[in-house]
């Protein structure tokens, strides 16, 4: 068709909304905000934002059509924006909307050459490919799910991510309290389990009971068997999963947990491309899938869940901080699988941070509701706007 509105302009924002208690919960001992208004986790040595922060993409057609896309900014958010105002803005105006996946597959090809198959530059792609997918939509009025092959779900089954108190007996009065919203399925976060691992699967089993389904993110903290031993001790409790349990390069060292343990292992937000999951999907790593739309983009995401279905495995996408945009994108593409039983809810970012989107999405009684209208049906609001972080300046 001659005359379709094609790519005009690409722009991209970086975001930092402020909030009162950082990600994961209070500061642990010996953790402090830097002067970059970052936090290093103790629990995991990882390096975390003390506000939600996060980047968002804008692509305007020639006919005025926009498109929003979001993608990881939590730290370095200038390294994306760079990528994308610098690289792959340029390179995709002119392009046809329609051609979503091949315009990822075209931007993922631009620097394999020099070693950049992942990281922020295939992080800058995923906001890319989520906003052109977004515009796609809006251009043919249907929303992304349909245009996916399919619509299987209208709502999604969540699990409650992070029960972000002080002691155990606040982290089993939060569950308790999501409880009777209708929840039931939660877990929690190993790099804040100050009083013990198991101590707290253990507090959560025996104050919820057997109906609830729990899940530990061990945040790659242990060798592969350390990790054994750990998840023999956490079995009796009858986790739902176990997640991360030793460093995300250690490929080995996954498969070989993976053989020794009786507990399902669910792997991969911080994998990007279908190019890091078939290795681990060959050596039966894990029986369940977490691809991080922040990370993938829709492209990617649908192609991962398709290859996890034919290892018959099941994907429970990872839902990381941001304004809600890629959590959008992530429900659009789970809805549209036949192997993807319930979302991860991260409700200290998710509620919050829904004033500053304009979108029918929500999570409650248990499920999400996708998003309504064509495209991704979620914008940013307004309000946004005022927490714009100028581009190379501190939080």
């Amino acid at each position: 068709m001659t005359g379709f509105a094609k790519i005009a302009q690409v722009e991209s924002f970086i975001v930092s909304l402020p909030r009162d208690t950082p990600y994961l919960g209070p500061l642990g001992p010996g953790e402090k905000i830097n002067e970059r208004g970052y936090l290093v986790r103790s629990g995991n040595r990882a390096i975390y934002p003390s506000t939600d922060m996060s980047v968002l993409i804008r692509i305007t057609a020639d006919d005025g059509t926009v498109g929003w896309g979001e993608t990881y900014g939590i730290v370095a958010p200038d390294a994306v924006t760079s990528i994308i105002d610098d690289v792959i803005g340029p390179v995709i105006v002119g392009r046809d909307p329609r051609d979503a996946v091949v315009i990822q597959e075209d931007l993922y090809d631009l620097m394999r050459v020099r070693g950049f198959f992942g990281g922020f530059y295939v992080d800058a792609i995923a906001g890319v490919d989520i906003a052109v997918w977004d515009l796609f939509g809006k251009l043919v009025g249907q929303p992304v799910v349909k245009l996916l092959g399919g619509q299987r779900l209208e709502t999604v089954p969540a699990y409650v991510s992070g029960l972000p108190g002080a002691s155990l007996a606040d982290r089993l009065e939060l569950a308790r309290g999501f409880v009777a919203k209708g929840f039931d399925a939660f877990k929690y976060h190993a790099a804040v389990s100050f009083d013990g691992i198991v101590a707290e699967m253990r507090s959560l089993r025996e104050g919820l009971g057997d109906g609830v389904r729990l899940m530990v993110d061990l945040h790659w903290k242990f060798t592969a068997q350390e990790a054994v031993q750990l998840i023999d001790q956490l079995a009796p409790y009858r986790p739902y999963f176990v997640e991360a349990p030793c460093q995300p390069e250690d490929i080995e060292g996954q498969a070989h947990v993976g053989a020794s343990v009786r507990v399902p292992l669910a792997l991969g937000e911080e994998w990007r491309t279908v190019f890091e999951y078939r290795p681990r999907l060959e050596r039966r790593a894990m029986s369940i899938v977490q691809p991080e739309m922040g990370h993938t983009g829709i492209s990617q995401f649908m192609q991962i869940g398709r290859m996890a279905h034919a290892f018959h495995m099941k994907v429970i996408p990872h839902a990381s901080i941001g304004l809600g945009i890629y959590q959008a994108a992530s429900l659009h593409v789970t809805a549209a699988l036949p192997n993807a039983p319930m979302h991860e809810y991260q409700h200290s970012v998710f509620d919050r941070n829904l004033k500053y989107v304009r979108t029918a999405m929500r999570c409650d009684a248990g499920v999400f509701h996708l998003p309504e209208g064509p495209g991704l049906g979620i914008e940013p609001a307004p309000e946004v706007w005022q927490f714009l972080r100028k581009k190379g300046a501190s939080q």
